[in-house]
């Protein structure tokens, strides 16, 4: 299950992102540079991530450096989540 909740431009994700649920996560996200110049992403509540989860958080990565906007990721989640990422960092 996937809960995202929003307080202006800081975004707040809780359980799972995986296949599942990413048509959710990217409808949400698809146009939120438009709007915003800076986006923050709580993953604190991130319970799973899959490699579909860390395909669509680089992609908006990718969309806000292609745009000049400002994406930052905080929160620890949990060990799963940071081998994810970490190991899409060094790709």
């Amino acid at each position: 299950m996937l809960e995202i909740k929003k307080d202006n431009n800081r975004y707040f994700i809780e359980g799972d992102l995986n296949y599942k649920n990413l048509q959710e996560f990217n409808e949400i996200f698809q146009s939120v540079f438009n709007d915003n110049d800076e986006v923050t992403i709580n993953i604190d509540g991130l319970r799973s991530i899959d490699r579909h989860g860390v395909n669509a958080i680089a992609r908006l990565h990718n969309e806000a450096v292609l745009n000049g906007k400002l994406l930052t990721i905080i929160g620890l989640g949990n060990k799963e989540v940071h081998k994810h990422l970490d190991r899409t960092d060094a790709a």
